[in-house]
C-alpha cells in the first residue's frame, strides 16, 4: 500500500483516537467517505490500529520495564516473535548495539519481574543474558492495556 500525504494527515488526526471522521474530513478538506475508506484500508493493510492507550504510571500497582536481551543464536526475528507472545510483553524490537532485542514489558500487582523471568523468559531457549531497566518516570509513554 502506498502511504501518501493524505494517509499521513489522517493518521496524525487520529492521534487522539476518538476524533470523528467528519471532523477529520472537514479539517483536511476531503469527504467523510474518503476518510472512512482510507482508514479502513490502512487498518486492513496493518498500517493503522486504533486503540485505547493508558499511561502505566497512572495505574496503581503497574510498572513498565525495558529489558535488553542478548541471544546465543542469530535467529533474531524468530526469537523476537516468540518473546512478543509472552505474558506482559507490549513490544519487542530487533536492535543494533550491545543487545539483540529490546523488550517493553508491563507489570502489575502479582506479576512482576520475578514472575516474568521465572515463568516467561525461562521458556525461551537461546537467551544468553538480560539487563533490566526499570522505568521510574516517563514522558509521553502510553501503552495498550494487555492484562
Amino acid at each position: 500500500m502506498k502511504i501518501d500525504q493524505t494517509n499521513i494527515d489522517i493518521i496524525r488526526e487520529l492521534k487522539e483516537g476518538k476524533k470523528s471522521f467528519k471532523k477529520i474530513a472537514d479539517k483536511l478538506a476531503i469527504t467523510e467517505n474518503t476518510v472512512r475508506s482510507r482508514v479502513n484500508k490502512l487498518q486492513d493493510e496493518g498500517v493503522l490500529e486504533i486503540c485505547g492507550l493508558v499511561d502505566p504510571a497512572m495505574l496503581p500497582g503497574h510498572r513498565t520495564v525495558i529489558i535488553g536481551i542478548k541471544l546465543s543464536e542469530m535467529n533474531l526475528v524468530d526469537k523476537g516473535k516468540e518473546i512478543s507472545n509472552l505474558k506482559g510483553v507490549i513490544s519487542v524490537s530487533v536492535v543494533t548495539g550491545r543487545y539483540d532485542l529490546m523488550v517493553l514489558v508491563l507489570f502489575k500487582k502479582g506479576f512482576g519481574l520475578l514472575e516474568f523471568y521465572t515463568e516467561e523468559i525461562s521458556k525461551v531457549e537461546g537467551v544468553s543474558s538480560v539487563e533490566t531497566f526499570v522505568v521510574y518516570k516517563s514522558y509521553n509513554l502510553k501503552v495498550p492495556y494487555i492484562f
